[in-house]
């Protein structure tokens, strides 16, 4: 891997971690992809992450354990159930309490060893869940965070965090994918997948998703229950 041209990617496995992979990829950097195993109730992203790592040839694919079900207090880490009757304005319990502050710091620590100073995340702050760590004012406070925080930052090799979809709607992100040449049913969404692994269809992020493919007129191949 060559330093200079190298970037790592918070690959989870979903829609936007993989278009975001792709535009890395696209923008001519080495990536390096990394998932995290955070307990999660929709482990099936894993195994997507796994597969998009390999469809788009990326330079290497880590994959970590940091089990977050030992705070809980989310649906996706605890026995709480998750909501299936739509977004609106309020933060939802499938929040993580801090997860891209974590990830982005791990992240950003994959990226220091590995010599890139480059970190891409597929954040949305426009057709979302209203998440707080999704939005531009946390990734530029972290962006800081992380320059006064690490042996680079200090020496001058200050990070930089791709947001690519960070002003982006879920049409715009599903025209993306479709213009990269991405098969959508690569990647997974759902939070809380029905018996045979298949998509519930109306959680928060199934509903996102099927609206952005919808506004955009481009087929989604990912089967859903409902």
């Amino acid at each position: 891997m060559t330093p200079k041209h190298a970037a790592v990617v918070l690959l989870s496995g979903g829609l936007d971690s993989m278009v975001t992979a792709a535009i890395a990829k696209e923008r001519g950097f080495n990536v390096r992809a990394l998932s995290i195993d955070y307990g999660q109730r929709h482990r099936l992203e894993l195994a997507s992450a796994k597969r998009i790592a390999e469809k788009l040839d990326l330079a290497d694919h880590v994959e970590i354990e940091l089990d977050l079900r030992a705070f809980g207090g989310s649906a996706l880490t605890d026995s709480i159930a998750v909501p299936k009757s739509g977004v609106d304005d309020t933060i939802p319990v499938t929040y993580v309490p801090a997860r891209n502050l974590v990830f982005l710091a791990l992240t950003t620590a994959c990226a220091e060893a590995a010599g890139a100073s480059d970190v891409f995340i597929g954040v949305n702050a426009l057709d979302y869940s209203g998440y707080p760590d999704c939005r531009p004012e946390f990734i530029a406070s972290f962006t800081e965070t992380a320059r006064l925080g690490t042996k680079a930052g200090v020496e001058g090799s200050a990070f930089v965090v791709h947001t690519p979809l960070q002003h982006m709607t879920k049409a715009d992100i599903a025209r993306e994918c479709d213009r990269l040449g991405l098969d959508p049913a690569w990647s997974w969404s759902c939070y809380d997948p029905v018996p045979g692994d298949i998509a519930c269809g109306l959680c928060d992020s199934c509903r996102l998703r099927k609206k952005g493919f919808a506004e955009a007129g481009i087929t989604d191949s990912t089967v859903y229950a409902a």
